[in-house]
């Protein structure tokens, strides 16, 4: 079986808050055994070498209106994705944004958000959303499990393996909403290409969601802006920029790698009963 496909197991069989406190297991996912449905699916336009595995470094595929077809199945790229010195302390927590950092750089808190963020911290997460069943928050979701982008002219969508939840990107023409929009867990996005990256705007989140597994707050004032640029077949870099001056000084700014999971299929994630929060040992 190969090791990109049996990395995809890692979800069976261990409770969200194992998950949580293994966030270094989260970030090595490409080293722990998995499986999943068509496992051995080969897919026609995967490109190979001549031993049949997949090429990751051929080139990027093109879309039939002549950008770069992002499609494809996508998650952290593991270790390769920390950009600062990590502690074993911080390695046993949950997966914070600030580790996609530089070590000369750090999150600029308002001193409401660094409040929010330590209170979350000292309960060990417990009251997170997802362990109630509702949505990880955006970067959130595109760093804790593998993720799916089916491209289209007009809409491009993203699909989460986690608990099978989505979010629409238009590239129609339409405007971002502009008349106090109901709020809502990913906001509404629209996008545009500049030459060989897609910007992706979106506004209108409530602000019941976090922006990663350790807890980073933000209010409905939240903007971002996401840059996808594919260099490669296998590889995908989001560089993600944040406003919320509720809780931020400044804007902010996060660049996360991803790898390409080729030849598979996300797995159905359903999360039922809230089973997971009663065993939650925060306060």
């Amino acid at each position: 079986m190969p090791d990109y496909a049996m990395r995809r197991m890692f979800k069976i069989g261990v409770e969200y808050h194992m998950r949580r406190i293994l966030a270094t297991a989260l970030l090595l996912l490409v080293t722990i055994p998995a499986y999943a449905q068509w496992i051995t699916l080969k897919l026609a336009e995967t490109p190979r070498r001549p031993d049949g595995t997949p090429n990751l470094a051929a080139a990027a595929p093109q879309s039939a209106d002549g950008h770069v077809d992002l499609s494809g199945i996508w998650q952290l790229n593991g270790p390769a994705a920390l950009r600062r010195t990590i502690t074993p302390t911080e390695r046993a927590g949950p997966v914070h944004l600030r580790w996609l950092l530089p070590d000369d750089q750090d999150i600029p808190f308002r001193p409401e958000g660094a409040a929010l963020f330590k209170q979350r911290a000292e309960q060990l997460g417990k009251g997170s959303p997802s362990s109630r069943c509702l949505p990880h928050g955006v970067p959130d979701a595109m760093i804790f499990r593998p993720w799916k982008i089916v491209q289209n002219p007009r809409v491009t969508i993203i699909l989460f393996e986690v608990f099978n939840h989505y979010r629409q990107i238009f590239t129609d023409g339409r405007a971002l909403p502009k008349d106090d929009p109901q709020p809502t867990w990913f906001g509404y996005s629209v996008a545009r290409w500049d030459q060989d990256t897609f910007v992706v705007e979106t506004t209108g989140f409530n602000d019941k969601s976090w922006m990663d597994d350790a807890g980073l707050p933000h209010s409905e004032r939240l903007q971002v802006t996401e840059r996808f640029r594919r260099p490669d077949f296998g590889h995908l870099e989001v560089r993600v920029a944040i406003q919320d001056d509720r809780f931020y000084t400044r804007g902010w700014e996060v660049n996360i790698p991803l790898r390409l999971l080729p030849d598979t299929e996300l797995i159905e994630d359903i999360c039922e009963n809230e089973r997971d929060a009663q065993r939650m040992i925060g306060k």
